[in-house]
């Protein structure tokens, strides 16, 4: 009886959990993640608004768990998407794609993901960090056919800043900053952008040898 119970009790706290997950993300969707605030969330989510601290240390610690929920739908589609292991570029080029997609379709989720520690002063959480690596890891082997002498630590290295790189341009862009490639050319400028990364990487290879 004491675990029929308990039991219970926790699918409830789930059932929970995931409305205010769902009601967050579709608030943030909405207005941004500025905008967001716990009244509204759990509003949304037909709850108390004390029901949120039962569940989650607090708004940040949900936000967290929204963010991991885009980094999810994210890391799905580019694993998804069809890419050429024996064409290293065009498989850079067809991840940086789909990128740039994702980033437009699901923009204010997107800013969350990647601005929210900042605008909220928050650490992110390890295991939230370790899920935003992953990210790293769609573009380690295309990189490391073009770099053939690196490896390790170095090899890592090498396709973070790549990664920085692709993200600066297309973050710049879809946020209509000053400095960002216009919408209509992001896509374009995006590709010659990554041959000139691709012939740099190639040449320090050779050097290499």
């Amino acid at each position: 009886m004491v675990n029929r119970m308990s039991g219970v009790r926790e699918a409830k706290r789930e059932e929970l959990r995931n409305r205010l997950i769902a009601a967050a993300e579709k608030l943030v969707a909405k207005s941004g993640i500025r905008a967001l605030n716990a009244r509204e969330v759990t509003k949304e989510a037909g709850c108390a608004l004390g029901s949120l601290y039962t569940v989650f240390d607090d708004l940040d610690d949900l936000v967290i768990h929204v963010n991991s929920n885009t980094l999810n739908r994210l890391a799905e589609e580019l694993r998804n998407e069809p890419v050429s292991h024996e064409d290293p570029v065009e498989a850079l080029k067809s991840l940086a794609k789909t990128y740039v997609r994702f980033a437009r379709e699901n923009l204010p989720l997107w800013v969350a993901l990647f601005d929210y520690a900042a605008i909220a002063d928050i650490a992110v959480p390890e295991w939230h960090t370790a899920e935003q690596r992953r990210l790293i890891e769609f573009i380690v082997e295309p990189v490391a056919s073009l770099s053939v002498n690196l490896e390790g630590a170095e090899l890592s290295e090498r396709a973070k800043m790549l990664f920085a790189a692709v993200h600066g341009i297309v973050s710049l862009s879809v946020e209509d900053r000053f400095v960002g490639v216009s919408p209509d050319r992001l896509e374009d400028e995006l590709m010659v952008f990554i041959d000139q990364m691709v012939a740099g990487l190639v040449r320090q290879s050779s050097a290499d040898k």
